[in-house]
């Protein structure tokens, strides 16, 4: 991407449940990313904040194509052998960085940081050609109200056609996931969080999603650490200033762990 041109209407913004490795071998959940991505407009670049990427100060990711950063452990070979080598987005890095940085907000970058999981699992599925440019930024702070401001001040970008993904997982609670089921069996605490949820966001209740620990049920059971949960408030932020609506793109359960999925405008 040589440079973002700015189109007619702002692209929307997501918030996915990315799923793990295993994702590729799941025929329906693929699908269904494939056909989310298929009603999308071409964005002219990607950018993701991902749950598995957190760094303080907000730091760049890798601006050319480098291998992709395998941050799972113990599963089969063939998972570390996927490539996914799509083209850097300088442009977009210094646009995030025009926007972001100011006295005692600096901005870094790490030039060797390649896609997560948290990224380009979805993305091989939803641009599978690896065509379209991607940039991951890290999460800062795992604060509510600091990553919603984070996606308001990174809101124009989708003026010049970015789609912004914030990339996490509706519940996440390894410890009481049950990796025996893709079937979509889900224990009672995920599918009442997984309601509130849809709820919450499709009403436009942005104040109970930000303090979702106390106006959730069972939060602290969906969540016994926010980071997957986290890219939403960025998500949110960035079409805080807009008059727009959300939907649920994908729903379900996955492991026993909900993947709702959200398009917001």
């Amino acid at each position: 991407m040589q440079a973002m041109s700015a189109t007619t209407e702002a692209m929307p913004v997501l918030y996915l449940s990315h799923g793990a490795p295993p994702l590729a071998d799941d025929a329906r959940w693929t699908g269904e990313l494939q056909r989310w991505s298929a009603d999308l407009p071409r964005p002219s670049a990607v950018l993701v904040v991902s749950a598995h990427w957190e760094s303080a100060p907000l730091t760049v990711g890798a601006t050319d194509t480098v291998p992709l950063t395998y941050d799972f452990w113990g599963f089969p070979e063939r998972y570390y052998q996927v490539r996914y080598p799509a083209p850097g987005a300088p442009a977009l890095a210094r646009a995030v960085r025009g926007l972001v940085a100011a006295p005692g907000r600096p901005v870094h970058q790490d030039p060797g940081r390649g896609l997560d999981h948290g990224a380009y699992v979805p993305l091989v599925e939803m641009f599978p050609d690896a065509d379209v440019p991607v940039l991951q930024i890290s999460m800062p702070t795992l604060d509510p109200r600091e990553l919603f401001e984070l996606g308001r001040t990174l809101a124009p970008l989708r003026d010049e056609g970015v789609l912004i993904i914030g990339s996490g997982f509706a519940t996440h609670n390894l410890r009481l996931a049950n990796f025996g089921d893709t079937a979509g069996t889900a224990p009672e605490w995920g599918r009442e969080f997984d309601a509130w949820l849809q709820e919450t966001v499709e009403s436009g209740d942005v104040d109970s999603v930000l303090d979702f620990e106390h106006t959730a049920p069972a939060a602290r059971i969906a969540h016994p650490r926010t980071e997957h949960f986290a890219p939403l408030f960025v998500s949110l932020g960035a079409t805080a200033d807009t008059a727009g609506s959300a939907r649920t793109a994908i729903d379900g359960f996955w492991y026993g762990m909900a993947k709702r999925s959200f398009e917001l405008a």
